[in-house]
């Protein structure tokens, strides 16, 4: 499903880095004199600098992008890169920034056109799964590679996901004994996780399938899940398509003890993948890169 990538009402106009190539002729500002005031020939370099980060990053990861590449990705000279980032974390840092502004803010829009909390939320989650999937190179630049900088990494994406925590500000109260700050940690921690294993594995495509688990999965916590189930196909009967998910009753294949890697089991969120697990964002770091 193509979506549109702009903002709505003040801040329309604003794309998502990595939705156009920054080389694309209709960007270009000619060489010579130019009409144009120059913060608008700055502001166009920075936005094809932001486009050339995320492709590069995307394509040859955090370690193995150079300067001199998001350069050539963004058509633009080492000079004026200098003149807009000190280097490439910060520029990194300004596309990842910049871009989980916009995918917070189509988040947000979607849930307040919601009647309730659970409309609401599914709705959010749709924004960010479709978009996720819609630009797969932001996708893998701002959930995967943003471990690459280490605590500067850890840091922009906690404040997404405070960002992100604020969904749960209005929901309902769990279970006696339950700290309904820890139990909102559980489960946003839980879909970044979910959605983290499937961008690493290049199955960007496959994100708007997550949409039924990923919903009931947030919502059931704080109703119960023959609650959840039902308020969700409520929101369906109201125009917010959602389908039971099949979720698996057995548990995966004990790993062999030759060593041998463990068959997939049944399909859950995700369907089985393609090649092994890549490392999530909260396993123990990996001594080498």
């Amino acid at each position: 499903m193509k979506i549109n990538l702009e903002f709505g009402g003040p801040s329309a106009g604003v794309l998502l880095p990595g939705t156009r190539n920054g080389r694309d002729p209709s960007r270009s500002i000619r060489r010579g004199p130019s009409q144009l005031p120059p913060e608008v020939v700055a502001a166009t370099q920075r936005d094809r600098l932001l486009d050339g980060v995320v492709h590069t990053v995307a394509r040859s990861g955090y370690g193995g992008a150079r300067v001199s590449d998001i350069c050539r990705a963004a058509g633009v000279t080492r000079p004026v890169f200098y003149e807009q980032f000190s280097g490439k974390e910060e520029a990194f840092l300004a596309a990842h920034r910049h871009g989980t502004a916009v995918v917070i803010r189509r988040m947000e829009e979607a849930f307040a056109a919601q009647a309730d909390w659970c409309a609401g939320v599914q709705a959010a989650l749709r924004a960010l799964l479709d978009i996720l999937a819609e630009v797969p190179a932001f996708a893998t630049m701002a959930v995967v590679e943003v471990d690459a900088l280490g605590a500067a990494g850890r840091q922009v994406r906690e404040r997404l996901l405070s960002r992100f925590r604020r969904l749960f500000a209005d929901c309902p109260q769990p279970p006696a004994g339950v700290s309904p700050e820890l139990l909102t940690d559980t489960v946003v921690g839980g879909i970044y996780s979910t959605i983290y294993r499937c961008v690493a594995a290049d199955r960007h495509e496959e994100l708007p399938e997550l949409l039924p688990t990923l919903a009931l999965f947030a919502l059931a916590p704080f109703l119960g899940p023959a609650e959840a189930v039902r308020r969700l196909e409520l929101a369906d009967a109201a125009g917010a398509p959602w389908s039971r998910p099949v979720l698996a009753c057995t548990l995966d294949a004990p790993a062999s003890t030759s060593g041998a890697p463990a068959r997939p089991g049944p399909r859950r969120a995700v369907p089985p993948q393609r090649r092994p697990a890549p490392r999530g964002p909260l396993d123990p770091p990996s001594t080498a890169r």
